[in-house]
């Protein structure tokens, strides 16, 4: 049965957390994205259970009940993996964890596991591949391919402090009824508007979904929109804000390979995973060497667990018996 605690991981920070399994299992940390909270692992947490782990989601900073510090640097990518291992450290003091993550989950769970590899025996990421930083910053790439040519990508609309913040919070459920919609696997090409501007916010253009999606009811909606409600979208969109500042962190590395036993999950029509180009692949396959399941699940878009939970339980429970009980 799922319960719920907090955690203090320093610094003055509290993490909200759901878990499920027994308290002295293997620990598998599940970290979510944007904009989702623990909520989007919850057809997980009780079959990692039921697999002999302690499944624990936790609200990343920012996100739900956890704190939610007001400045930009606070959401830096240095700092979230740096929760995670703290996480990770009380949970499972004596030996070492899995974390898995999904969309920005998975860039945090990367670098936890990059940054801190006692701690983490295995790592996992879904729809986001690991990638070592490129020769230029991104922002800079971000402004001359997009906003230089007017044309829009929310990132770079993110960075509008304030503007990004009222958007979004104006109307929590609409953000995500319409944003989920058009970018997972339901969604007809076309809907995403390829006509959209600088400054024209998120939400222009996304059409209403045809409600229910088979993935996604109202009362998902409505735990989402109480959970933005509550803590707003700052923090959310902070973590955008911190391109510059995790590239140069993630430049100063001698080495961006994860040694540790690795999976990648996403959906063929999964958007981020396609904003890798081309040599995603070759590219995840260099930097993850004992990379032990790449699976591209048919049909599915961005919102990979809660599109295709019964497939992403089915290859991660085969990961983690493949893993063992190695340090448990």
């Amino acid at each position: 049965m799922t319960a719920f605690s907090e955690a203090d991981v320093g610094g003055g920070i509290r993490l909200h957390y759901a878990a499920d399994g027994a308290a002295d299992a293997p620990l598998a940390l599940l970290v979510h994205g944007f904009p989702e909270g623990w909520y989007s692992w919850r057809h997980q947490l009780p079959v990692l259970a039921e697999a002999g782990y302690r499944a624990v989601a936790p609200d990343v900073r920012g996100y739900g009940g956890s704190s939610r510090p007001a400045e930009v640097e606070a959401y830096a990518l240095e700092a979230l993996a740096g929760d995670m291992a703290a996480l990770a450290a009380q949970l499972s003091p004596d030996r070492p964890s899995v974390v898995v993550g999904h969309d920005w989950g998975a860039p945090i769970a990367w670098t936890s596991g990059l940054l801190h590899p006692g701690r983490f025996r295995a790592v996992a990421g879904l729809s986001v591949p690991h990638a070592a930083p490129g020769n230029r910053a991104p922002d800079e790439v971000h402004r001359e391919m997009f906003t230089e040519k007017d044309r829009y990508f929310y990132i770079e609309d993110f960075q509008n402090e304030g503007v990004a913040e009222a958007e979004l919070e104006a109307d929590p459920a609409a953000v995500i009824r319409k944003f989920y919609y058009a970018i997972s696997g339901d969604a007809p090409p076309g809907t995403w508007p390829n006509d959209k501007k600088p400054g024209d916010g998120l939400l222009k253009g996304l059409p209403e979904p045809p409600m229910p999606l088979p993935w996604l009811d109202q009362d998902d909606v409505a735990h989402y929109a109480a959970a933005f409600a509550r803590s707003g979208f700052r923090g959310p969109l902070n973590r955008y804000r911190n391109r510059r500042r995790d590239w140069d962190m993630l430049r100063r590395l001698e080495s961006h390979v994860i040694t540790q036993p690795s999976l990648f999950i996403s959906g063929t029509k999964d958007p981020a995973t396609m904003l890798g180009g081309a040599k995603w692949k070759e590219r995840l396959h260099a930097l993850l060497p004992d990379l032990r399941g790449l699976h591209m699940i048919e049909g599915v878009g961005h919102w990979t667990q809660q599109e295709a939970p019964e497939t992403v339980n089915s290859y991660l429970l085969a990961w983690l018996d493949h893993l063992g009980s190695t340090a448990a």
